[in-house]
């Protein structure tokens, strides 16, 4: 008997964030509501939220639930019956249908693509939804969304800017923000730099603010035995062209997108 109980309660504990969850859900229109009525099944319905964002129940008539969650729903109907209809009436709410609410993410992502979305979720959740970022994403992430006013013909768009960084490594929350219907984010690529020639890793690399050639060398593995660690020259495009700046000190500050060059000693 203590063991069934046992159990009991953790099933109960792993459905309850769920139970949670379903009821913080803000309805809006084309979602399909079951209105039950505790001992009053002639009043339990299944109602279509309209454009409106209306719902007709039975007794009360067409009410309005916009921007209202689930519980609020359930308390909103329940004062409204017991306003001469029912003494202490009991009403539960559940979401039969999920209106198509969807957002778009892009970029550098693992699984780019429209995705839809139920009940609250953050930046971060719908990245993991996603795939979660590349290994070439950058430091920011763009949110565009539509900001509707008051005229619902004067639509425009806002957009939002998360830095990654402060957000995933600082945890900075306040820029966890939450995803909205038809929000489309982007994530950006990193900025890169290249280090070629007499190295022992030759590649491109991930730019960091305030790096220097010596530490770039460093993260390309090193000179080969036979570089010619004088002669360094950067390849930089500057105002559309190219330049080339010779024989550079090993403290000159690498910029996105240039090229080390690290030449063959001929000694």
């Amino acid at each position: 008997m203590k063991r069934t109980l046992t159990l009991l309660v953790l099933v109960y504990l792993s459905f309850f964030p769920l139970v949670c969850l379903a009821q913080d859900y803000t309805v809006g229109e084309g979602d399909v509501l079951d209105i039950n009525v505790y001992e009053n099944e002639d009043l339990t319905t299944t109602v279509r939220v309209t454009a409106n964002s209306t719902v007709r129940v039975p007794l009360i008539g067409e009410i309005s639930v916009a921007d209202m969650t689930v519980s609020q729903v359930s308390g909103k109907i329940e004062t409204l019956l017991a306003d001469g209809y029912l003494v202490n009436p009991q009403v539960d709410v559940f979401i039969k249908e999920h209106r198509s609410k969807q957002a778009i993410i892009l970029g550098q992502i693992n699984s780019p693509g429209q995705y839809e979305l139920r009940g609250k979720i953050t930046f971060l959740e719908f990245i993991s939804k996603a795939g979660g970022l590349t290994s070439d994403a950058g430091s920011t992430a763009t949110i565009k969304r539509i900001k509707e006013s008051d005229n619902s013909f004067d639509n425009n768009k806002e957009t939002l800017v998360v830095d990654l960084e402060r957000l995933i490594k600082k945890g900075e929350t306040s820029l966890n923000f939450l995803i909205q219907d038809k929000d489309s984010v982007y994530i950006s690529k990193a900025k890169t730099y290249y280090v070629s020639g007499e190295v022992k890793k030759p590649d491109s690399y991930k730019y960091e603010p305030d790096l220097t050639v010596i530490m770039a060398i460093t993260m390309a593995g090193g000179f080969s035995k036979i570089a010619a660690k004088e002669k360094v020259r950067i390849i930089r495009t500057v105002d559309g062209e190219k330049k080339i700046f010779q024989r550079v000190n090993m403290d000159t500050r690498v910029l996105p997108d240039d090229v080390i060059v690290v030449p063959e000693s001929l000694w």
